[in-house]
């Protein structure tokens, strides 16, 4: 979800669907100008018990192999902000997620025979001066038991300052996912809703998908 749509999400919500637009930017001081905290989720069983070799932010591109894995080719961009606002800088973002088949790049997936192996599985970026990250991979897909997602955790120096997923709007299967009931309020369950559109002049049907992480600045728990 993008910085705007979380303001005006987080905003319509608390006034009981009464925002209209702008209409709420109009009221000095409202909520602080504080964006929205990415709410967290489970890490799942199934970040990689060993890491590929390659772990930039190309997931399609294995090493040097010219093969491209299968699925719909997404660029997932975003930014890295805390609740006021400000880019984090330097920070890493992880991302992990099964391939176009439904199997991760782990030892304990259930389907490791069809894992795609042009598939990276898992890519990592450093944040720049505006906060913001890049990954090519492909659309997520559902496997059984779960809706589609991406995983992803983002780390300042050897701490978690958020561990969660997000997910794509609008997917049938979201209403039965176990660990998106488990996000019991339902501002933040949007809040780790993600559009994945046509990216515009793609001549090879590809998708943009658009994420702002929102992170306090106390670590995680372990």
């Amino acid at each position: 979800m993008d910085l705007h749509s979380r303001l005006l999400s987080r905003r319509g919500f608390l006034r009981g669907g009464l925002a209209l637009g702008g209409v709420l930017y109009t009221v000095p001081g409202l909520f602080a100008d504080q964006l929205a905290k990415t709410p967290p989720t489970t890490e799942g069983p199934f970040y990689p018990d060993k890491l590929p070799l390659d772990t930039d932010n190309d997931l399609l591109i294995l090493n040097d192999t010219l093969t491209p894995a299968i699925g719909e080719v997404t660029y997932l961009s975003g930014r890295v902000l805390d609740q006021g606002g400000n880019p984090l800088r330097n920070v890493v973002v992880e991302i992990w997620q099964c391939d176009g088949n439904g199997a991760y790049l782990h030892s304990g997936t259930g389907n490791a025979n069809r894992r795609d192996k042009n598939f990276q599985g898992y890519g990592r970026f450093t944040t720049g001066v505006k906060g913001e990250y890049l990954f090519r991979t492909i659309k997520p897909v559902p496997y059984p038991g779960r809706t589609p997602h991406i995983h992803f955790i983002v780390k300042k120096g050897d701490r978690k300052l958020i561990t969660s997923q997000l997910f794509v709007t609008g997917h049938p299967e979201n209403a039965g996912d176990g660990v998106l009931r488990g996000v019991r309020d339902p501002i933040d369950r949007e809040l780790l809703m993600c559009d994945f559109k046509p990216l515009k002049d793609s001549k090879l049907g590809e998708l943009a998908a658009t994420f702002d992480i929102v992170v306090g600045l106390t670590p995680e728990r372990p």
